[in-house]
């Protein structure tokens, strides 16, 4: 093997301990963060992410709510639930946990979110900001892969850089964020005639597909950084296992870094969640005392 893997868990505690700085600023201001998790039915499924951010919010000095509400609840009911959640201010920021039962819709909740809560970046104006460059509350899978690359020796100002898969709410925003950042960058998706053309020219590969070994390590240029996104469960030769849309084995012999699943991109992005949920805090504290202001 000759690229070097990023450890993505190192690069997460960096961003706990500056976030962790930040929210006890806020919390002596009187503007302790606190997130709440919404989940509908049964949370097995979720349960797993729940714990997790759970963990990593302690970590960053930001507090967090679980919250569980039956399969039964309606889509109108569950969206008067987040726009309370909206008007409290003690609520800095709403997390909407999949998967949900078939009569909710996940964008319906995104939308019902205002968007200084919105610390997932869901929400279409918190998309929509990127195209202007505005980071602020960007999706966190999206900017944790940039801020993945921008730990890298690499000059982004210039860079090729190749995007596999086109989705709202990874592959596009991905795509945006990079040429914010002066990058020249392609996307590919399910209609692209020849990845591997593009992938072979690119100094740095984003890949969210969901497709498991998806990228070889002959579809990319000797010494380019490799960002895996894909989360995949298999079935492998000792059981279930957790792998990303690249064949790591291979890739590995010819990229110059490379992410690993798992262990790479997830803890950035959870660590990006906490970092959001301290800059919404942030930013209601701005909006109230400038409304108060404007008030007197």
């Amino acid at each position: 093997m000759s690229a070097t893997v990023i450890d993505g868990k190192a690069i997460a505690a960096r961003m706990l301990a500056a976030t962790r700085v930040e929210a006890a600023a806020l919390t002596n201001e009187g503007w302790a963060p606190r997130l709440v998790s919404i989940s509908v039915g049964d949370v097995a499924a979720a349960e797993l992410y729940v714990r997790n951010q759970s963990r990593q919010a302690e970590r960053a000095g930001v507090g967090f709510e679980a919250r569980n509400y039956p399969d039964t609840i309606s889509l109108e009911q569950l969206t008067g639930v987040l726009q309370g959640l909206n008007a409290d201010p003690r609520v800095n920021g709403i997390i909407i946990q999949r998967p949900l039962p078939q009569h909710i819709p996940v964008k319906a909740l995104q939308r019902a979110v205002h968007p200084l809560k919105d610390v997932e970046g869901m929400h279409p104006a918190s998309i929509g900001n990127i195209v202007y460059n505005d980071l602020a509350l960007g999706p966190c899978t999206a900017v944790a892969s940039v801020e993945i690359l921008k730990t890298l020796p690499l000059k982004i100002e210039g860079l090729d850089v190749t995007v596999i898969g086109h989705s709202e709410i990874v592959g596009k925003p991905i795509a945006f964020l990079m040429m914010g950042l002066g990058a020249t960058v392609t996307v590919c998706h399910h209609m692209t005639r020849q990845v591997s053309v593009h992938s072979r020219q690119a100094d740095a590969v984003f890949v969210a597909a969901g497709r498991p070994g998806l990228v070889t390590g002959e579809m990319l240029k000797p010494g380019a950084a490799l960002i895996d996104i894909g989360i995949n469960r298999i079935e492998g030769p000792d059981g279930p296992k957790t792998v990303g849309d690249a064949d790591f084995d291979s890739c590995a012999e010819v990229a110059g870094w490379i992410t690993p699943v798992p262990g790479g991109v997830g803890p950035v992005t959870v660590a990006t969640l906490m970092k959001n949920a301290v800059l919404a805090a942030r930013m209601q504290m701005e909006h109230y005392r400038e409304a108060y202001r404007a008030a007197e």
